[in-house]
């Protein structure tokens, strides 16, 4: 099991000085400089490194990694942002990582952007995405993905050590080294240090001696520069080498390492569009072809029925509930992630017919349920989550219920399909129905797929996003994916039942209503290949609506509706043994259990042999019934992979759920 500290991290505590600063009570510290934050903010971080230039030299289909300690206001992502659209070619990328342990609430950060109106058109932007920020690593995308901001809530010596990327520039901030020791150590700049791409380059607004040598030892070489306003001088740097005399950092294992053979396999010139090939437009894939077609690659979605989300993400109402564990597990951490970038996605559509934020309120609908949500009430903030007795419960839903539970206040449904639709909405997607690939055949730097004889479309990467049914190719028919059928119930609307304003769960759901009907579900069939609606589990969920609430199901004349009027669908849900997704690049298995045969003898012995990928072919899948949490953050870890960028996860979440996971167990099990 992988662990985390889940220790609730708090919004920062500020005090407003008379002329609208922000301090910090914790720090007893300004957030920037109360007479010229601007100046400053460009003097230290923009201009010693040399930004201005950098961003005006990046090619088309360029990028930039900047990163931070100490988010703040988020004064210097704006600064940077602004000067990146004034000096950078159109379609090049800002990618910003920024680590902050006490995120401002979304109201602070309001009042203290108000103060720079130059910034008020980004300023706006940033709130606009400010939604569902919670621990760990959150996603908030811009400008069509031209500019990237990945915010890792948390203390920086615990989220630093888990972020997979490279940076170009460093903005080393953060309150003054006296008022917070613990920003500025040995430790920090060795992170920074192992994250440093190939010269990068760092600004700070302190000259402390100290501050400097640290630096100097981890790998940089530093001087003093001429400072603005109140300070005489600032530092600025270079990353030179990793020290001789310390040992390097451990790299990732090689079944886990980033594929080296893909820049062998994309053309070069800005002239010729990098191309990919997605099968499957479901969640998974729409996400997976959204994310790359952000980053410029070209995109052909195949889909094999006659219009895109026309399986399991075809159902009327979806349900953003967050199954979390308080031992902050790999999927709990994929969960929180995921949660929050897709709610800033959902920000784009309409409301109350795409999705709504009305809540989830899952009961405690016997004794072990109520452990576990106390549990989890101890483990995360109010603002995620929260206990509600029956009456607050009832309050909160509109009807009567049998007991109170698990309140998630951001939580609510969406409409998968609206979702699926504006993913793939993308210039540079094109989607093709009717196209069943049966087969990969590979043709040179090319894959290709073919319905029979029918060539479908090729490009040097492919994407395997169509849930369980991945395994007809060979290169996945190894991967442990399962089909789960699962059925929904639609019931009609009432003026009686228009009184539920949440989503309810229990053993299942009932959603409010969308349009004139309501979601009632979902039944778990394990065994059953058929998706012809039955009645049997059309009733089966009728009792799992009366165990959420006697009086919602009387409210919906449910009691004497004949089983055979009952309308709904079904679909199958994919999954793994785990529970967690498949994503990630896919090697030759026969090859990798060749490769490292030696882990059957000693799961201690990591061979320095590259893993046998198969280059340019990667997976999306089993998503089982959280695709709409799991599925659009795995979109952009594929994007990542791809475009070697910062992971938008853990290293150790992107390890978990990568596909080599399977076959290197089986080795060690000595299978």
């Amino acid at each position: 099991m992988i662990t985390t500290d889940h220790t609730q991290i708090a919004n920062a505590q500020i005090d407003w000085d008379e002329h609208g600063n922000p301090h910090s009570r914790v720090f007893s510290d300004v957030y920037f400089s109360t007479q010229s934050g601007l100046d400053e903010t460009r003097h230290v971080f923009l201009t010693q490194n040399e930004l201005p230039k950098r961003f005006a030299a990046l090619p088309a289909g360029g990028r930039l990694v900047i990163g931070e300690t100490g988010f703040g206001t988020g004064l210097n992502f704006l600064c940077a942002w602004q000067l990146f659209n004034a000096s950078a070619v159109a379609d090049a990328r800002l990618h910003f990582v920024s680590v902050e342990k006490y995120p401002l609430s979304r109201a602070d950060l309001e009042r203290a952007l108000n103060l720079w109106p130059e910034l008020k058109v980004l300023a706006d932007q940033l709130l606009g995405r400010y939604v569902a920020v919670h621990q760990g690593f959150q996603r908030l995308v811009f400008d069509g993905g031209r500019v990237t901001l990945t915010l890792l809530i948390g203390d920086a010596l615990d989220m630093l050590p888990q972020l997979d990327g490279q940076i170009d520039a460093w903005f080393l901030d953060g309150f003054a080294p006296a008022k917070n020791p613990e920003m500025w150590t040995p430790e920090l700049f060795a992170e920074l240090a192992r994250l440093a791409a190939p010269g990068s380059t760092i600004g700070t607004f302190t000259s402390t001696g100290w501050v400097r040598r640290a630096l100097n030892a981890a790998g940089f070489k530093m001087k003093r520069v001429p400072g603005i306003g109140h300070k005489w001088e600032v530092l600025k740097g270079r990353f030179i080498a990793w020290p001789e005399d310390v040992p390097t950092p451990p790299r990732a294992k090689p079944w886990f390492a980033r594929p080296s053979s893909l820049p062998r396999l994309l053309p070069r010139s800005p002239d010729t569009p990098r191309t990919a090939l997605v099968i499957g437009a479901g969640l998974a894939g729409c996400a997976t072809a959204a994310s790359l077609a952000a980053r410029g690659w070209h995109v052909s979605l195949l889909e094999r029925h006659g219009d895109l989300a026309q399986e399991a993400s075809g159902n009327p109402q979806g349900v953003l509930y967050l199954k979390l564990s308080a031992h902050g597990t790999a999927l709990s951490q994929l969960i929180l992630s995921g949660f929050g970038h897709t709610r800033r996605l959902l920000e784009r559509l309409q409301r109350g017919i795409d999705w709504d934020d009305c809540g989830v309120l899952q009961l405690a609908f016997d004794d072990k349920e109520q452990a576990r949500q106390a549990q989890l009430a101890e483990a995360f903030p109010d603002d995620l989550l929260h206990v509600l007795d029956r009456a607050d419960a009832e309050s909160r839903a509109g009807i009567v219920l049998k007991s109170g539970g698990l309140f998630y206040p951001q939580g609510g449904w969406v409409h998968p399909p609206a979702l699926c639709r504006d993913q793939a909405s993308a210039s540079n997607i094109k989607l093709l129905t009717h196209n069943d690939a049966i087969e990969l055949r590979r043709d040179g730097p090319l894959w290709q797929a073919w319905d029979g004889e029918r060539l479908l479309a090729s490009a040097p990467v492919v994407v395997l996003a169509g849930a369980a049914e991945i395994k007809r190719f060979p290169a996945s028919a190894d991967l442990p994916l399962k089909r789960i059928r699962g059925q929904i119930t639609r019931l009609a609307a009432t003026p009686d039942s228009q009184a539920l304003k949440t989503v309810v769960c229990a053993e299942g759901y009932v959603a409010p209503a969308r349009g004139d009907e309501h979601t009632l579900g979902a039944s778990f069939a394990f065994n059953s290949d058929d998706l012809t609606p039955s009645t049997a589990e059309h009733l089966g969920n009728l009792e799992l609506l009366r165990e959420i609430s006697e009086d919602l199901t009387e409210r919906l004349n449910a009691n004497g509706l004949p089983a055979e009027d009952l309308q709904g669908r079904a679909a199958f849900r994919c999954t793994s043994p785990d529970y967690l997704p498949i994503v990630g690049p896919l090697a030759d298995r026969a090859a990798f259990l060749e490769t490292y045969a030696v882990l059957r003898k000693d799961a201690r012995k990591t061979p320095d042999t590259e893993c046998p990928w198969l280059d340019g072919l990667y997976v999306n899948s089993g998503h089982g019934s959280r695709g709409l949490i799991t599925a659009p953050l795995s979109g952009e870890l594929i994007a990542a992979w791809l475009d070697n960028e910062p992971l938008p996860l853990p290293r150790s979440v992107a390890e978990a759920c990568h596909p080599n996971r399977f076959a290197l167990r089986g080795l060690i099990r000595g299978k």
